[in-house]
């Protein structure tokens, strides 16, 4: 049986060793547009399928997919979802977050089992004051490029050498920065080094290219673990836990597999 410490200690582990490999989260909004269902996370609403809810989301969340319009960008989606490589970590949905359904669903959807299929949620609830306590340290032995919204204030990050901004809907708006980067990387010899992101999906279909381009760098999609060293909102409750000292149980949360 997995275990949810022990798969945040094996990628600190790589992290402390040297050894590249990339971390790539499909978490509930990479699920349903892998399921093909339409997602609007806009300013008054929020639109999930048929299910609508009230917002807001703020600017640096928004994000519409639509199943029809945006047919190329869920294709490069699955490829990174079904890609499988040598230290090619995929978190998924856990069942205790997103419902038996739609896990065994992800399963289903992959097809072969992948060795290297871990938590979407590896770096956050009860892990998350580890990753700070941590694994956060262990960036300053990097060289480190990050790869964030256009409002991240990275200046408290000295380690940050490099950094590629994008704006809300990249992983539609911005998908050609990943050639931009691949081209970095290639021109510059780029090797050894730490790719941070936090850019929602369109993390994932980058991390998944450029980890194929070039495996001899390690990239992690950190999500929003990293925000309040950023000048950016604790709108997350495992955030306003950590953080505030407010009142709720993600930081006891120990997701299961």
């Amino acid at each position: 049986m997995k275990n949810f410490e022990d798969d945040f200690y094996r990628l600190l582990h790589l992290l402390k060793t040297g050894e590249p490999f990339a971390f790539n989260r499909f978490s509930d909004g990479e699920l349903y547009m892998l399921q093909n269902k339409e997602v609007i996370l806009g300013d008054h609403m929020v639109k999930i399928g048929d299910r609508v809810e009230k917002g807001p989301y703020h600017e640096e969340d928004f994000k519409r997919f639509h199943p029809e319009e945006h047919a190329f960008y869920r294709d490069r989606l699955i490829d990174a979802f079904r890609f499988t490589k040598n230290n090619y970590f995929k978190g998924l949905s856990c069942r205790c977050c997103v419902g038996e359904e739609n896990f065994s669903w992800q399963l289903e959807f992959h097809g072969e089992y992948d060795e290297n299929f871990t938590w979407a949620n590896l770096l956050v609830n009860g892990n998350y004051p580890k990753f700070i306590r941590e694994m956060y340290p262990v960036f300053n032995d990097y060289k480190t490029v990050f790869i964030c919204n256009r409002k991240n204030d990275l200046s408290v990050m000295p380690f940050v050498v490099k950094d590629f901004r994008v704006g809300y809907n990249a992983m539609v708006n911005d998908y050609g920065l990943i050639e931009v980067i691949k081209n970095w990387i290639d021109e510059n010899k780029v090797e050894g080094h730490l790719f941070l992101f936090s850019a929602s999906a369109f993390s994932k279909m980058a991390i998944y290219q450029l980890y194929e381009h070039c495996d001899r760098n390690t990239y992690m999609d950190v999500g929003t673990t990293l925000n309040p060293f950023m000048n950016m909102r604790l709108d997350r409750t495992y955030l306003k836990s950590f953080w505030l000292g407010a009142k709720g149980e993600d930081l006891k949360k120990i997701c299961i597999w």
